[in-house]
């Protein structure tokens, strides 16, 4: 038996919308990511990009566990001496862009310094509010919450 190694002309990539109002942030994050860089196909293959185009609505709305919301820190450095910057998910989701809580969960598990996460990373759109401008690619809805009873809280 030959192995499949899928040419990226080959690739066919589905359009996927995730609701994820009360989903765990942690678990939407792996499970997005696993999506993205197709990993969930058989035909798997590390050096294409065969993931599918995610659409993430509601993203406002996710929950930590524990007291992660509060108590967890988000760290970035400006650049200049005593740059440092920190924030919390609470901060983040009560603020103008809340969606990136999301975001950045997504991208920190993706591999890092690699130009094919960084096409991966983006077939992502993460929107705040339950529209979305993609319903010209007839995107799949995936129940994502009914998948496991711990990924959502609340």
């Amino acid at each position: 038996m030959k192995t499949i190694s899928v040419k990226p002309a080959d690739v066919e990539k589905k359009w996927v919308v995730i609701d994820a109002e009360g989903a765990v942030v942690g678990r939407l994050a792996a499970y997005v990511a696993t999506r993205l860089r197709g990993k969930h196909r058989p035909d798997y293959t590390p050096h294409v990009d065969m993931g599918d185009n995610i659409i993430i609505v509601n993203a406002d709305k996710v929950v930590f566990t524990g007291k992660k919301r509060d108590d967890k820190r988000y760290y970035h450095h400006t650049g200049h001496p005593g740059g440092i910057k920190e924030t919390s998910p609470a901060k983040i989701l009560d603020g103008r862009f809340p969606e990136r809580v999301v975001e950045k969960a997504v991208l920190r598990m993706l591999p890092k310094d690699s130009p094919l996460a960084r096409q991966q990373y983006s077939n992502l759109r993460v929107y705040a509010g339950p529209d979305h401008k993609h319903e010209a690619q007839q995107p799949e809805v995936v129940d994502f919450k009914s998948m496991n009873s711990k990924n959502t809280r609340g």
